[in-house]
């Protein structure tokens, strides 16, 4: 073969490989672009699902603080009629688990 000949092969590899080194790159910059477009679409998704569960369990809290808020109250008017009843029972039931959490605390001191 001639040296001609050696270097129009070599340049038509040259070149093929050129060209399978493009189309490479251009493959993967489009599977890149796709794969950022479908991370964008699933954090959208993702972040759409996270106000929704908020929101929901913001509407589910409400109706419970509701709930706890009545039942605190019920309490309280509770012990105020029972006290109101029984003004030195509940004065001596008061001295006395006073004086019961003191010695308690006071022996777990020592």
């Amino acid at each position: 073969m001639s040296t001609d000949t050696v270097d129009q092969i070599v340049n038509k590899a040259g070149n093929s490989a050129a060209d399978s080194i493009d189309k490479g790159q251009k493959a993967l910059n489009e599977a890149l672009a796709m794969a950022q477009q479908k991370i964008a679409e699933t954090a959208k998704i993702a972040q759409k699902a996270l106000r929704e569960g908020a929101e929901n369990l913001r509407t589910q809290s409400a109706s419970y603080r509701e709930n706890a808020g009545q039942q605190f109250d019920d309490a309280q008017r509770y012990v105020v009629e029972r006290v109101k009843e029984r003004p030195v029972t509940a004065a001596l039931t008061g001295l006395g688990v006073g004086l019961l959490l003191g010695l308690l605390l006071s022996n777990n001191r020592r």
